[in-house]
């Protein structure tokens, strides 16, 4: 079950003016499942995101891409579950393309101001002529109060759908943000297995809000990890509809980033904490490092060993894979004499080895909680990192080894 993480309460999600989502059940899969949404902007939207690095990115990332490079102004976006349309080849791209051709037809718009995505396995045929065929249903559901259901139609392993609003005072206006996201597995940064779509109804022209979904990204999304593989498909889409009329500039840009990254952070943790088989939230803080580059590549060592996260699965304070992890991350002039190892204010290590205040029960009281801290005090500098990942557990293996059938 996921750690700590509810299903986000309908009511409390708050509609952005200028954006309205309509979701079907396409049959892209399954049949009786919500597998397709369509996210419908009014004119005049602005809109930016970031993508995943994987060299095999999939078909409707690349046609992504290349719309919104077109600046045509963005009219929707289609996002398809049950189907990754990813290792796909010409036929992908012909598939992702078709896609848009078909909604840009129903909503009466060019092709390439509609921007698609998809999510699933790998390597399989996406099936057009069901989702071309579940297109008119969504737009028929098309809904500015409609994020609650557009969070559930965007799941694939997961087992909560990921929403949360907030609201912000700019200017003397009244600005809301609401995001949804999915992901459960296949987490890593640049980015992870995860789709998430936050819209604001604030005024950001396009330059700007590319700048601030990259910085949002890389201190929510590119700061997590379930298992260490990089997906095909990742998107953070950063959508600003401009109905609020309080316009966002260089002043107002602190306190707009702060509420966006608010919002990517608690999706973020939410795909974390609803990672596949997931029993445990662990927060990795790495502190006193040179730069964040270093802090980072400690704290994903740590994060990605299996022989640290079974440990935590199995509450046994088997701490010393930790300090291994440390050693092996490749900070070449890392002085491990001077390191601290904490879990959560629980001193382990110090001086190269076992502190002497240490207690094995004081070990395995703290990994008996759900929600666990390590912390990596390296004296070296002053700058901090921090990450988010969750233990592995016997359900993991099960959830993947049968993710097709």
């Amino acid at each position: 079950m996921p750690v700590n993480l509810t299903t986000p309460v309908a009511a409390q999600l708050l509609p952005v003016a200028g954006v309205s989502l309509g979701i079907a059940e396409a049959g892209i899969k399954r049949a009786n499942r919500k597998d397709l949404l369509v996210i419908k902007l009014d004119d005049g939207a602005t809109v930016a995101g970031v993508f995943t690095t994987n060299r095999f990115c999939a078909a409707p990332v690349t046609v992504a891409k290349e719309h919104l490079a077109t600046g045509r102004g963005v009219r929707a976006l289609v996002v398809n579950t049950g189907n990754a349309n990813a290792g796909t080849g010409e036929q992908g791209m012909s598939a992702a393309r078709t896609t848009c051709a078909e909604l840009a037809k129903l909503l009466g718009c060019a092709p390439e101001q509609v921007l698609p995505y998809s999510t699933g396995v790998i390597m399989e045929p996406l099936p057009v002529d069901k989702i071309v065929a579940g297109m008119p249903q969504a737009i028929a559901d098309l809904k500015v109060d409609n994020w609650y259901d557009a969070a559930h139609a965007i799941m694939t392993t997961d087992i909560v759908a990921k929403a949360v609003s907030r609201q912000v005072q700019i200017g003397g206006r009244t600005v809301t943000v609401t995001g949804i996201s999915k992901g459960s597995g296949m987490i890593h940064p640049n980015m992870a297995t995860m789709l998430g779509y936050i819209a604001t109804d604030a005024v950001i022209e396009q330059p700007l809000l590319q700048e601030m979904v990259r910085d949002a990204a890389n201190k929510s999304f590119n700061c997590i990890t379930v298992d260490g593989d990089t997906s095909t498909n990742d998107a953070l889409m950063l959508i600003a509809t401009g109905k609020s009329g309080a316009q966002i500039t260089a002043c107002e840009r602190a306190a707009m980033q702060a509420v966006i990254t608010d919002v990517a952070t608690v999706l973020a943790q939410a795909i974390v904490r609803d990672g596949e088989g997931a029993t445990k939230f662990i927060t990795i803080k790495v502190e006193g490092g040179k730069d964040e580059a270093e802090g980072k590549k400690i704290g994903y060592a740590i994060a990605h060993s299996p022989l640290v996260k079974t440990a935590f699965f199995a509450s046994d304070p088997n701490l010393g894979r930790i300090l291994a992890a440390i050693g092996y991350a490749g900070v070449g002039d890392l002085n491990v004499a001077t390191l601290k190892l904490y879990l959560d204010d629980v001193l382990v290590a110090e001086n190269g080895g076992r502190a002497a205040s240490y207690r094995e029960e004081d070990g395995a009281r703290m990994m008996q909680q759900s929600d666990i801290t390590i912390r990596v005090v390296l004296n070296r500098g002053a700058v901090d990192a921090t990450l988010w990942t969750c233990d592995f557990s016997y359900d993991y293996v099960k959830i993947n080894a049968s993710y097709r059938s």
